[in-house]
């Protein structure tokens, strides 16, 4: 099914003007922006031809409801086809139509967007797609959805999510997917090497690492690495690090009350021990890597664990995957705290200057529901966010691996202080990886490093928010928080 026949059609932001002029910008909002300069541009001219389309509409007379939405995952064609099918159905249901709105490929370059949109007031999109990192940043401009959804239905989430999406009390948004850092590992290198199951804990996961390692490279593969993970500065950065932290004792950067806590020992051991890997178990290019770059050595076979997201799991069980059947996922490794998963997904939240904030609100509660969550996972999907599905025994027939999903869930979450920092998160994130990715370059001593993280953290918090698109890094399909 083609965007033209479906009921799920593209949106033209111009109220007026010739047929050419208007499948001119379509074309144009097709085109895939490959660099993050003409991605800001682009969004720029995005959020400008909304407004006059906002303008416009109030003086059009519509014979039925149309809905807007932007989301982020549009980028991916399985998303694409994904939300297709579900809006047509949405469409079905209800008889209002949805638009679809492209996004920018780059998260920084959305969620710029995103606010420029939102602080312009335009009712045009009328629902977004909120990462679990965006709430404190876009709630001001978000419709507390508690008066338009049944307390039953929201009750019916994980409760850590819906305290995620919950901003001063007001739920902004309903989460459509979860997402969490997981261990993957070799099913066939671990017993080749004697092992009967994944490493518990950081140190065996490191003693295991090195053996297999150096076994592979004696038998000739010398680019063979023991464990590949995220250690780019950037958010993916900043998950992999709060992982460690918080599995060590070490806390999550900032506190319930929004006080920096990174000056601790428990936090500086935890760094530590990372930087010890870079250039013993993993490679020392990892200081650069993001999630594509470790899925492709992990692709290749070349390397015996590696850290990555529900999404990554999905893509190496395809068909056409090299590692398809020789692979199986746990939760990531305990500390002296315990294990530590980073909580990640996306939901939906409305604007609050939508024209149709009843129908915009529909259109959010069929998305996240039970019913169409229930449906989605009758295939090959993303794990959901209601965790009656994970005892749902025709859901784990087609996903057997939301077992391990659930289960690393419940052993711990490393959840970002994203809510508490508010509009403050971008500044906050890019001055921990920044500190975190020197340590693992060996730039400077891992106390150090926190000490000095620690006071630009604390002028940080009293400094009014900054623009977001000058912190937070992240790139990639993978990057799934």
């Amino acid at each position: 099914m083609n965007a033209n026949s479906s009921q799920t059609k593209f949106f033209s932001p111009i109220g007026s003007g010739s047929a050419r002029r208007r499948a001119g910008l379509v074309r144009s909002l097709h085109i895939p922006l490959q660099f993050t300069g003409l991605l800001v541009l682009g969004s720029i001219g995005l959020c400008g031809l909304l407004l006059a389309q906002g303008c416009n509409k109030k003086s059009q007379a519509a014979p039925e409801t149309t809905l807007t939405l932007m989301d982020q995952s549009w980028v991916d064609k399985e998303s694409q086809a994904r939300l297709r099918k579900e809006l047509n159905q949405f469409t079905k249901d209800t008889s209002i139509q949805v638009q679809i709105l492209p996004a920018p490929e780059v998260a920084v370059d959305q969620l710029q967007t995103w606010r420029n949109l939102l602080e312009s007031r335009t009712n045009v999109p009328d629902v977004y797609g909120i990462d679990v990192i965006w709430p404190g940043i876009l709630a001001d401009n978000l419709l507390d959805l508690k008066p338009y959804v049944p307390k039953e239905e929201i009750a019916a989430h994980f409760p850590e999510l819906i305290k995620n999406y919950t901003v001063n009390g007001r739920l902004v948004a309903l989460p459509y997917n979860l997402s969490e850092g997981l261990l993957f590992y070799r099913v066939d290198l671990l017993q080749k090497y004697g092992y009967t199951g994944p490493p518990k804990t950081w140190d065996e996961l490191e003693n295991m690492a090195k053996r297999i390692q150096a076994g592979e490279r004696a038998k000739g593969d010398k680019d063979f690495w023991g464990f590949v993970w995220q250690g780019a500065p950037s958010e993916a950065l900043t998950c992999n690090a709060l992982e460690w932290q918080v599995a060590e004792g070490g806390g999550t950067i900032l506190d319930d009350n929004g006080r920096p806590t990174v000056n601790n020992p428990h936090a500086i051991r935890a760094w530590e021990r990372a930087a010890g890997w870079v250039g013993s178990i993993s490679p020392p290019g990892v200081t650069a890597y993001k999630e594509w770059d470790s899925f492709n050595i992990w692709q290749a076979g070349r390397a015996a664990f590696m850290r990555n997201w529900p999404n990554a799991y999905v893509s190496a069980r395809a068909d056409n995957s090299p590692t398809k059947d020789r692979f199986e996922i746990a939760p990531l490794p305990a500390g002296r705290a315990g294990s530590a998963a980073t909580l990640g997904g996306q939901g939906y939240g409305v604007s609050r200057y939508s024209s149709h904030p009843r129908e915009a609100a529909m259109l959010v509660r069929f998305l996240t529901s039970r019913a169409e969550q229930a449906r989605r996972c009758r295939e090959t999907s993303g794990p959901p966010t209601i965790p009656e599905l994970y005892h749902d025994s025709e859901v784990l027939k087609r996903n057997p691996y939301f077992k391990t999903i659930l289960l690393a869930f419940t052993q711990g979450e490393a959840v970002r202080p994203s809510t508490v920092a508010g509009k403050n998160y971008p500044q906050v994130s890019r001055a921990y990886f920044d500190a975190v990715n020197a340590v693992l370059s060996h730039k400077g001593s891992a106390s150090e490093a926190a000490a000095q993280l620690q006071l630009e953290l604390e002028q940080i918090v009293k400094q009014p928010a900054a623009n977001p698109s000058a912190g937070v890094r992240q790139e990639g399909a993978l990057a799934q928080r």
